[in-house]
């Protein structure tokens, strides 16, 4: 039977009596029952488990919590196998089901003392896991397991329980704080325009009255390629009539083509001349040329303005009934794929243009913030020189648009420049403010949260530098903190609210 085996992170292996959230200075007589806590990791799973303390030849009920990753939701389903390895010798039990929601409960009974681990064997509709637990002891007696217990005491103070059903029914992620480069950002606005190309303005080609071909032509109008958007009339004048030249370009294709065909049958009797043959083929060809031109943009009604690329009607800059001159702006198509960010910086961050190299990008009618990677990003150019209007130097990105931002609005822009130095950083999801501090919650273990006040460095829109606070091997909540916070405001629960045992 194969398994996928991942190397584990290991947190919290803690031994603590009766109830594991005690103060510290509550006195050794108080304490019944001894409880073990341990938590792992995979690339698949979290395993939260609490057991009574490893009492040869005593019966251990071991509560394990299974989440599935990267949701964090409660395993539903599976068939898991424990098995407690202990100098060589093996005790397993299987459980073809949860016995809650999430929540399997085993019982061991260890047949040795010494130390050793727990390993899971886990089977679900995906595959086959298996997951290894922290380094654990199995006393010789219970009051070898009590006197462990005493220096393995978890702190109390700032501290806030929320337990696994808790978080299975919310919006719950956490992890490791991550280090990583993270260079100066520059955070300013830009705004957004449709990209050279992906906006065509279409002009008229001749002298009229505009008439729109459907009520439906408005701003905003979805079009096709090649699809008649108005037409340009000018039967009512004199002079310059579209419809006059057509007419006449027809009457000339009409007896070019005649005169053509009569010389080709006398030319056969050798009655006209070869030369007389070829300027009748000459002038039927250009008779033709003339009219296919105006037969392709022209009718009897006046000039067709087709839309050359589909996309949507940007603006307009006429109206029905209007009279434009030839080569006058009609109106504006844009396809909207891709996008430019005019942003404008600073001056003292000109020797910094050069290293920009990415952005994130925050939508202001919705807070939503896309990294370079989402919109397919990419800086297209920076200015050498400031703007004479307002003394700021342009900074040019295409990105594609995916559906958020809009043409002629404004987005908030984070600039990224390359560096070699390393830094901590965290989630912006993790952070909460209270009264202009920063904090993040701790996990210390799984059901257990230390709220701890952090001091911040640079912020990209996603991540955020922490300078102190926490350590990279510290894990934190990325989602859901604010829940936590409230829970905190509210008052500790019991850690054991909800557990079978």
């Amino acid at each position: 039977m194969s398994y996928k085996i991942f190397k584990v992170a290991l947190f919290a292996f803690i031994v603590t009596a009766c109830n594991p959230y005690k103060n510290e200075t509550e006195s050794h007589e108080e304490h019944t029952d001894v409880k073990i806590q341990f938590t792992a990791y995979s690339n698949e799973f979290e395993l939260f488990a609490e057991a009574d303390a490893f009492v040869v030849g005593k019966t251990s009920n071991v509560l394990s919590h299974f989440s599935t990753l990267p949701n964090f939701k409660a395993l539903e389903t599976g068939v898991i196998t424990i098995h407690l390895i202990i100098n060589g010798k093996e005790t397993s039990q299987i459980l073809d089901k949860p016995t809650r929601k999430g929540i399997y409960s085993f019982d061991l009974k260890p047949e040795t003392t010494g130390t050793g681990h727990i390993l899971f064997d886990i089977k679900t509709e995906t595959g086959n896991f298996q997951l290894t637990t922290p380094p654990l002891t199995v006393f010789a007696s219970e009051e070898e397991a009590d006197k462990d217990s005493e220096n393995r005491v978890l702190p109390k103070t700032n501290t806030t329980v929320f337990t696994k059903q808790q978080t299975w029914k919310i919006d719950y992620e956490s992890a490791l704080p991550l280090i990583e480069p993270f260079g100066q950002v520059i955070k300013t606005t830009a705004l957004v325009q449709s990209a050279k190309g992906d906006e065509i303005i279409i002009s008229a080609k001749t002298s009229g009255i505009i008439m729109l071909s459907s009520t439906h032509v408005l701003e905003g109008t979805d079009v096709a390629s090649g699809q008649v958007l108005f037409t340009i009339s000018g039967n009512e004048f004199t002079d310059n009539n579209a419809a006059v030249r057509f007419a006449e370009a027809k009457n000339n294709l009409e007896r070019a083509k005649a005169e053509y065909d009569r010389a080709q049958e006398l030319a056969k009797d050798k009655i006209v001349s070869e030369k007389d043959l070829l300027n009748a083929k000459i002038q039927y060809s250009n008779a033709k040329t003339t009219f296919d031109n105006l037969n392709k943009n022209f009718s009897a009604n006046g000039q067709k303005v087709i839309s050359p690329i589909s996309g949507f009607v940007k603006e307009l800059f006429v109206e029905n009934g209007q009279y434009v001159e030839a080569g006058n702006s009609i109106a504006s198509i844009s396809q909207n794929k891709k996008l430019l960010l005019i942003a404008e910086v600073q001056q003292k961050y000109a020797a910094l243009l050069g290293s920009i190299y990415s952005a994130n990008i925050r939508t202001l009618h919705n807070n939503q913030t896309y990294g370079f990677e989402q919109v397919n990003g990419k800086i297209v150019s920076y200015g050498k020189s400031a703007n004479s209007s307002n003394y700021l130097i342009p900074v040019t990105i295409q990105i594609d648009n995916m559906g958020s931002f809009t043409a002629g609005g404004f987005v908030e822009i984070y600039l990224k420049t390359l560096t070699n130095a390393q830094a901590l950083t965290i989630p912006n999801t993790a952070l909460m403010e209270e009264q202009g501090n920063f904090f993040v919650y701790v996990q210390l273990t799984p059901e257990l949260f230390e709220k701890r006040e952090v001091r911040m460095g640079g912020n990209d829109g996603l991540k955020t530098e922490i300078i102190t606070g926490i350590t990279s091997t510290e894990r934190i909540v990325t989602k859901g903190a604010v829940l936590i916070k409230l829970a905190q405001a509210t008052g500790t629960l019991d850690a054991h609210s909800g557990h079978v045992h």
